[in-house]
């Protein structure tokens, strides 16, 4: 069949609020409700779209029942949280940005399209935009980091990798951008918990990514569970219809998060389910995702005149258009015909990405001594730990169906590069709970060991929705397991798990080497290994800032001075008793194998500033750098953050290369908001600073006057 115009005049109220309905049917849930049987329903046309039902099989199945037993024969689509990965698991979005690549990120958000449209799905629940600076957010490890110019960038990135030039074409699907808008910004990192920003922030950190992603013709967008101003974005028409659809021209289908419409009565907004399907579709929000608050309500709410059919009926349209933009009126079975088309080498070929993204999602933060790599050499070697082998917990959070194909450990990764090598392994002690009574046999191990490899850090459930934490450290006795070893003496090399950035001063002090993995996916073991060895060199920086300690969050590189800034020599000024303000380490932190040295900055002025600056490897490794731009407009009639980043450039060099990279701004990339919060350009003195992370004692720089 074809989408005919006069299909919304033949539909029964209850076959058009069907059309708004999702409910989650088969493998997984993403909330505490969980859908029974749906057959009945999808037969009586009163659901309009599945998620969490994969395999060609079942979808086949369920689509069926759509067009061939329904009066109207409408297909459904099928959502599923697609958010690194299907099968084939890269690694986590936040470790991902530590790549800085946009290549990489499109290319891996292709390859996971790819696979998950050969399994039948439609639209995946991603990207998250959702700026984080509070790494007790567990969310946090779902989204690019600190940083809205990075957001943006990768928010543009997904897109294009997920939907391609046309997201009804082979091995592509829907995106969803969520959650709109600052869900990262929720009080003390307490998932679902409101939000209390400044309209400024709201404009200048949190919408840029979902602007990126709107432009980039995203299909789809989720509104977040939490408010603005006391006003839940479920039912924030300003900010839906107006924002997103008026101002930004969006044209897709708003989908609401998991059950959010019925939660506006415990925001305290709606009365009754009537009351919330009518802000909740007033608003523009098209789709009940799990919360049969337009089943129930909608028919009250049209009675009680709190809705009117028009709205309905353009809400109806747009998923309508949805489908046919998804070709599915053209084939249905377009995507769940026979058994699936993965073969081999389109196999091989992901897990060769999942590696090359596993490998450049790794930072390097301490070499002392360069004691990576290790070298083909090392005779005996003792990894040791709660996380060296257990590949499950390899590929993190909303890992889809990864759990049902291999993932590789690193003491596997390490077996198969150190071939020749003792390698002893020992767990030391659990990874979430108390326990010391393997921490002997550890410290064994390591007395014996040439080199020590420490696996650490959190648990992948430890991450996600619904995993906040107030103590960002290591948990159970895992600092217990560090100190036993660290007093062996032996060279330490701590890998450093976590889908967050884990304030932990003391490994730093006590390892000789630590890499922030994140959580690299299917092929982490393999990813570590080529890096411990040497034969690849980590390039990851941080997307975000690590605290020294909990007490010091929130904590980013885009802050404001204050009048006060803090001062050592004088008490009254901004600053802590008990530490330094600085981070343990900023935004864009890494090292490499090689010796890059940044020098000759130059800034000239003409219709815009161009800036560049020599980049040398001066160490006998071939190395990449992340060269990043930053701008501080000192003098302004709002008070402008002290490091504002506006591009950044990853570089390839060979040993003893030097390379020259130019940046220009223009009068748009110095506009800012000024106090109606309308962009305007003042000219005067810029300072313009380059280097490799936002630690201004390694950046170089010039003042320049420009406009």
């Amino acid at each position: 069949m074809t989408l005919d115009a006069s299909i919304l005049k033949d539909m029964t109220l209850a076959e058009k609020i069907g059309q708004l309905t999702m409910v989650t049917a088969g493998y997984a849930t993403t909330g505490p409700i969980v859908a029974g049987d749906v057959t009945g329903a999808l037969r009586e046309g009163r659901i309009g779209s599945l998620f969490n039902l994969w395999g060609r099989d079942a979808i086949r199945a369920a689509q069926r029942v759509a067009v061939e037993e329904t009066r109207l024969g409408i297909p459904l689509f099928f959502g599923l949280d697609v958010i690194h990965g299907f099968r084939t698991i890269f690694p986590t979005p936040l470790a991902q940005a530590g790549a800085f690549d946009e290549d990489l990120w499109e290319r891996a958000a292709a390859s996971a399209a790819a696979e998950a449209a050969d399994a039948g799905i439609d639209l995946t629940f991603t990207p998250m935009l959702d700026v984080a600076r509070d790494p007790r957010w567990g969310r946090s490890v779902e989204g690019p980091g600190e940083d809205p110019l990075v957001g943006a960038r990768f928010a543009r990135a997904q897109v294009r990798g997920l939907q391609g030039d046309d997201f009804a074409g082979e091995g592509r699907l829907a995106a969803c951008a969520k959650h709109f808008v600052a869900y990262g910004a929720v009080t003390a990192g307490r998932d679902y918990a409101p939000v209390d920003i400044s309209r400024r922030t709201l404009e200048e950190v949190y919408l840029p990514p979902f602007r990126a992603a709107v432009e980039a013709g995203v299909a789809t967008l989720m509104p977040a569970f939490t408010d603005l101003d006391g006003i839940p974005f479920t039912a924030h028409r300003a900010m839906i219809t107006g924002r997103l659809r008026e101002e930004w021209g969006f044209d897709g289908v708003v989908i609401s998060d998991f059950g959010a419409i019925g939660e506006l009565i415990r925001h305290g907004v709606a009365a009754d389910l009537a009351e919330a399907a009518a802000l909740a579709l007033n608003a523009g929000v098209d789709i009940d995702m799990m919360a049969g608050a337009y089943e129930k309500g909608l028919p009250e709410a049209l009675e009680r005149g709190l809705v009117t059919v028009a709205t309905l009926d353009a809400a109806v349209t747009r998923v309508l258009g949805l489908k046919e933009r998804l070709g599915l009126f053209a084939d249905p079975y377009r995507r769940c015909r026979g058994e699936g088309t993965e073969d081999a080498e389109g196999k091989g070929g992901r897990r060769r990405l999942a590696r090359e993204a596993g490998r450049r999602a790794l930072v390097l933060l301490k070499n002392e001594g360069g004691l990576l790599p290790l070298g083909e050499g090392a005779r005996r070697i003792a990894v040791i730990g709660p996380l060296a082998d257990a590949a499950v917990e390899m590929i993190g959070p909303w890992a889809s169906d990864g759990k049902r194909a291999p993932a590789v450990s690193v003491l596997a990764g390490l077996r198969e590069v150190f071939p020749r090598a003792e390698i002893v392994h020992a767990e030391g002690v659990p990874l979430t709970q108390d326990g010391t009574d393997g921490i002997a046999a550890a410290v064994d191990a390591a007395r014996d060991a040439d080199c020590v490899i420490l696996c650490v850090g959190e648990a992948a459930e430890m991450s996600g929705e619904a995993a906040s934490r107030t103590k960002i450290d290591l948990p159970g006795s895992q600092s217990a397991l560090l100190d036993a070893v660290a007093a062996t003496g032996k060279p330490l090399v701590v890998l450093l798990f976590s889908g967050r950035p884990l304030a932990v001063p003391e490994m730093f002090e006590r390892a000789g080497a630590v890499i922030a993995c994140g959580f690299p996916g299917s092929e982490a073991g393999h990813a570590i290994a080529d890096v411990i060895i040497g034969r690849e060199g980590p390039t990851g920086r941080l997307p975000t800032t690590w605290p020294r300690h909990v007490g010091q969050v929130p904590i980013f590189l885009a802050e404001r001075s204050g009048g006060r800034p803090e001062n050592p020599a004088d008490k009254y000024t901004s600053k802590y008793l008990d530490m330094p303000n600085s981070p343990l380490f900023p935004f864009g932190a890494g090292l490499g194998y090689g010796e890059v040295v940044f020098a000759d900055l130059k800034a000239d002025v003409g219709e815009a500033i161009e800036a560049s600056v020599t980049v040398a490897n001066r160490g006998s490794r071939a190395d990449e750098a992340v060269v990043f731009l930053f701008v501080r407009d000192p003098v302004a009639s709002v008070a402008r953050p002290v490091l504002e980043l506006k591009d950044f450039r990853r570089v390839a060099l060979a040993a003893g290369e030097t390379r020259t990279i130019a940046f220009r701004l223009g009068r748009e990339d110095l506009t800012f908001l000024d106090m109606r919060l309308e962009p305007v350009f003042e000219g005067g003195a810029f300072e313009i600073l380059i280097g490799p992370s936002a630690d201004r004692a390694r950046l170089l720089s010039a003042t320049v006057r420009f406009g």
